[in-house]
């Protein structure tokens, strides 16, 4: 099974589909989505089918830079963020909840950061990932 709830490669998702599968979420899925928009002015939403373990994903980039990842599940969505070094190091001084933190320690350093995906279900969880995309 796939991370994505859409495995398809020959079907990208329809925002009705999307609508439809992430159920009460839906809104928490559009109040990151203009949040980043808000805060990156412009952003380019591109669905991306990375394999069939992970099925299809919606990017939020500015020019070729992602900001985040967003990928739908049943009755919840994940978000996946890149940190740098700076931005992993400045999160511990932003009020983030102690299990965040303890991701972002746990995530392997590469060159282009550390990446985590938080899933989404609460307001408490979009508040958390509103903090993330301001450090990138």
């Amino acid at each position: 099974m796939a991370l994505s709830i859409f495995d398809d490669k020959s079907h990208p998702p329809q925002p009705d589909e999307i609508n439809r599968i992430l159920g009460s979420t839906a809104k928490l899925w559009q109040a990151i989505i203009s949040h980043v928009t808000e805060s990156y002015s412009p952003i380019t939403e591109q669905w991306n089918f990375a394999g069939g373990k992970y099925g299809w994903s919606l990017r939020l980039k500015v020019k070729d830079r992602v900001i985040i990842y967003l990928t739908p599940q049943k009755d919840q969505f994940l978000v996946g963020i890149v940190l740098g070094e700076k931005a992993a190091e400045a999160a511990h001084e932003n009020g983030l909840p102690q299990a965040v933190l303890n991701l972002i320690d746990a995530a392997p350093k590469y060159t282009e950061g550390r990446g985590i995906r938080i899933r989404v279900t609460t307001q408490d969880e979009v508040a958390v990932v509103k903090k993330l995309v301001l450090l990138k």
